[in-house]
């Protein structure tokens, strides 16, 4: 159970990781990008697939190697994941019909690392510890299938769904991160932080 009076700091959370990635976003696009929570909830993994449209997504699973451990999923739909791969490889190619798929993965990959570490970066500011990551893997499939396979690698039947959207206006991309930290840990962590009352 988490105690009441941190639910907010949970919503404050899923901001700061979103903000995190913005960042890294604009860095890398030049142009403001904006990322926001559009929901912060837990729910029954069993459930997740009915909230998720059918559509395939590309993007990476990231585990956490430090508490809370657990993954974070950075999924991009098909038609975001080809511009990702023009942004990526905008100085490298000219010609972007020439790009072979390892070129376009590896970009894609790329860029879901960089957001997932401006999201982890970001809770691990708040939690005031490091939290280090192993290696991104890509994944490819309907997104209701990759948050449940990922959450069901936990273990938990309960997962912590932030559900979130990117834009950067110039390149209409979208994106969707979902945060599945181990539940014990990641409540437990969130008891044991002061929260500041004014």
């Amino acid at each position: 159970m988490v105690d009441i009076r941190k639910l907010s700091f949970i919503n404050e959370m899923a901001k700061v990781g979103t903000n995190g990635v913005a960042d890294n976003m604009s860095k890398l696009t030049g142009e403001d990008a904006r990322m926001e929570v559009t929901k912060t909830n837990f729910i029954d993994v069993e459930d997740i697939k009915s909230q998720l449209d059918a559509g395939k997504r590309v993007g990476v699973r990231v585990r956490l190697l430090d508490p809370p451990h657990g993954h974070i999923l950075v999924l991009f739909p098909e038609e975001s994941a080809k511009k990702i791969t023009a942004i990526m490889l905008r100085d490298v190619v000219d010609d972007m019909s020439s790009v072979s798929g390892k070129m376009a993965r590896s970009a894609v990959e790329e860029m879901g690392n960089m957001m997932a570490s401006g999201f982890i970066d970001g809770w691990a500011d708040v939690l005031g510890r490091g939290i280090d990551i192993a290696a991104p893997q890509l994944v490819y499939a309907p997104a209701g299938e990759v948050v449940v396979r990922t959450a069901g690698l936990g273990g938990d039947d309960l997962a912590l769904f932030f559900d979130s959207n990117l834009s950067v206006p110039s390149y209409q991309l979208e994106a969707e991160i979902y945060a599945l930290p181990d539940l014990e840990e990641f409540v437990e962590m969130v008891n044991g932080i002061e929260v500041q009352t004014t």
